[in-house]
């Protein structure tokens, strides 16, 4: 039985990506119909930055529990961070999940971080299934989930 590569399952991911990205552009709405669309988006960016700005705190404080894990964790964490800013938000954790502290073992914390990348990852699936997504934040979204599933994936590995 093959084994699934690090480089198979990223090409497999952007591929993914790319794939649902693709639309005819008719989602952006106009007339009277756009400003419910607009405020839309930006209450479904805020929450999508809120969300990635909550698994950077994980990440921060996993650093925090667990400094060896660094190198294999600063590049996740600094993907996340990209990700709190393409939706418009700051790259801090928020005030709220600083408040849990992550488990003290290694793999523990792997576990952990796979398991908050995975439920993410789900939730953007969900909120790409819904039709009134707009068309651009919806290939954003399907962008980060992708990158979110590949980074359970990698922190399940070990």
């Amino acid at each position: 039985m093959p084994l699934t590569t690090r480089r198979s399952l990223l090409v497999s991911l952007a591929g993914a990506a790319l794939l649902t990205g693709c639309s005819d552009g008719g989602g952006d709405g106009g007339g009277a119909e756009g400003a419910p669309a607009v405020s839309r988006e930006k209450r479904l960016r805020a929450k999508a930055a809120r969300e990635s700005a909550d698994l950077l705190g994980q990440y921060d404080r996993a650093l925090a529990a667990q400094p060896s894990l660094a190198a294999r964790l600063n590049p996740l964490r600094d993907e996340v961070a990209r990700h709190v800013k393409a939706f418009g938000g700051a790259a801090r954790p928020s005030a709220a999940s600083s408040a849990s502290t992550p488990p003290v073992a290694e793999k523990d914390v792997l576990r952990a971080l796979a398991a908050a990348e995975r439920e993410l990852t789900d939730r953007r699936m969900k909120a790409l299934a819904e039709p009134d997504t707009p068309a651009e934040l919806a290939r954003l979204l399907a962008s980060v989930a992708a990158a979110g599933a590949g980074h359970a994936y990698l922190l399940g590995e070990g």
